[in-house]
């Protein structure tokens, strides 16, 4: 319909989108201690940004009963969001330890439903993964507290790399044909 033709006529953006990141993962592959940081103050920003925000719905509805929880909440969180900024290495270290744990947890509900669907065909994917999230939780977990230093940064450049790659195929895909005039 109509929507499929916009979004194919604006198959070059698409592609440069791609490029732009395709480029800032290769960027962060280059220095991952640079992109774990990034991300890290990008989100202080975000959880102070918040916060404030909360905060101040808090003082616009103030005569609803959990005023007060509502206003701590934003302060908690904006409280969390500006620490971030004092100690940013710290945040990391934090982040890098929950996102190990969380991994972990991951895998091992993984490998519960692939225990339940055990009598499907392919069972076996679902406990390949649930076992391969384990592991890469637990390596990053022994790791820790040294793999603050890359494995964010690292997260974040595969995950720019692989989304850079598909929005570049996505465009590339929605390109109309070349259409030849036949001698």
């Amino acid at each position: 319909g109509t929507a499929v033709a916009e979004v194919r006529s604006k198959w070059g953006w698409f592609v440069a989108l791609g490029a732009v990141l395709l480029i800032l993962g290769l960027i962060a592959f280059g220095n991952v201690l640079f992109a774990t940081l990034v991300s890290v103050l990008y989100i202080g920003i975000m959880m102070t940004i918040a916060g404030i925000a909360h905060i101040f719905e808090a003082f616009q509805v103030r005569r609803w009963g959990p005023f007060l929880a509502w206003l701590l909440s934003g302060l908690a969180y904006a409280a969390a969001g500006l620490l971030v900024f004092y100690n940013p290495v710290l945040a990391a270290e934090a982040m890098t330890l929950a996102l190990a744990i969380i991994l972990a947890i991951a895998g091992v509900l993984r490998l519960g439903a692939a225990g339940r669907a055990r009598p499907a065909t392919g069972w076996v994917w679902l406990a390949i993964s649930g076992a391969l999230t384990i592991l890469v939780g637990v390596l990053i977990a022994i790791g820790w507290p040294v793999s603050t230093l890359w494995v964010l940064g690292l997260f974040l450049a595969i995950d720019l790399t692989f989304l850079g790659l598909s929005t570049l195929a996505f465009g590339f895909t929605l390109k109309p044909p070349r259409h030849t005039v036949a001698a």
